[in-house]
């Protein structure tokens, strides 16, 4: 009769065992990531945002709203020392990606982000709770990015902060940022909402392109000439301060409508479109009770 607890018989199998996990640990670090595990990285980010205190986000989003200020500054340099070339200005819009750069590096709060990554817990759980917990991120760290955009505008125009070709470039930007009508601010925005949503949706799976990838979106976002309502506050306060335009075109021409079009393309066109193609393998891992594993390290940048 053989003996169950033979260690000849056990060590093969637990040898294999052991195998097994390791060559599927292999098979994830390797493979792209699903859509179904992209969503679970940002539905955890969110539901962890959701819960931060509102000291914590007040901070974060004051941070961001400053330092996306480096946006324009790069760009105006760029502006200010190319030669006069038509090609020139898809070399200055480099510029442009900086402030992006050392906000989503430096993990802190910036509205647009926020159009798809706190949106997935409230689409998936679709509770009162859950949307306030929302509403209220959405109030304080909107709020927080316009004050720091609006003291990074203001300190930008004191003088000697910059020299005079430099501010003389700054204007410059920002009267081309913020040109346009109420309706055409709208439309043009809304690619952008749709273009940092993208870009927070393919960040889990970047791995070690996750730099290009920001610096390629955020530099066509300029490129394009579409609009920011967080970077474009910055621009629409520098002509405020300035005296070009009065608080109530920035207000009711740039900032509104383009707050409205960057929501609409993060949450309503591209949060939704990619909530359709995983809902149904989540409702079918929730119905199973099936935890989503997911690669060791596999988070946002």
């Amino acid at each position: 009769m053989n003996n169950p607890e033979d260690p000849s018989r056990t060590q093969p199998a637990q040898s294999e065992a052991m195998h097994r996990r390791a060559e599927e640990r292999s098979v994830l670090s390797a493979s792209r990531l699903s859509a179904r595990l992209i969503y679970e990285v940002i539905r955890r980010d969110g539901e962890e945002e959701l819960n931060r205190p509102s000291v914590s986000l007040i901070w974060s989003g004051l941070a961001a709203g400053i330092l996306i200020s480096l946006s324009v500054i790069a760009q105006a340099v760029l502006k200010a020392y190319l030669p006069k070339a038509d090609w020139a200005w898809l070399i200055e819009c480099f510029g442009y990606s900086l402030g992006f750069i050392v906000v989503i590096y430096g993990r802190m709060q910036l509205f647009t982000e926020n159009t798809i990554t706190t949106v997935m817990p409230v689409v998936a759980q679709r509770s009162a709770t859950c949307l306030r917990k929302m509403l209220r991120l959405w109030g304080i760290v909107l709020a927080a990015n316009v004050t720091g955009a609006t003291i990074a505008s203001a300190f930008l125009l004191l003088p000697g902060v910059v020299p005079t070709e430099l501010a003389d470039s700054l204007l410059a930007v920002a009267r081309h940022a913020v040109e346009g009508t109420a309706s055409g601010n709208f439309f043009r925005a809304l690619p952008a909402g749709v273009l940092i949503a993208a870009l927070v949706w393919v960040m889990p799976g970047a791995r070690g392109e996750s730099l290009l990838i920001v610096l390629a979106m955020t530099w066509l976002l300029a490129a394009a000439g579409f609009a920011h309502v967080i970077a474009g506050t910055v621009e629409a306060g520098l002509l405020v301060w300035h005296g070009e335009i009065g608080v109530g075109h920035a207000l009711f021409r740039f900032f509104l409508p383009v707050l409205a079009g960057n929501v609409a393309g993060g949450t309503a066109i591209f949060t939704l479109v990619t909530w359709g193609q995983v809902k149904n393998e989540v409702a079918q891992a929730d119905e199973g009770g099936q935890e989503i594993g997911l690669p060791s390290g596999t988070r946002r940048a």
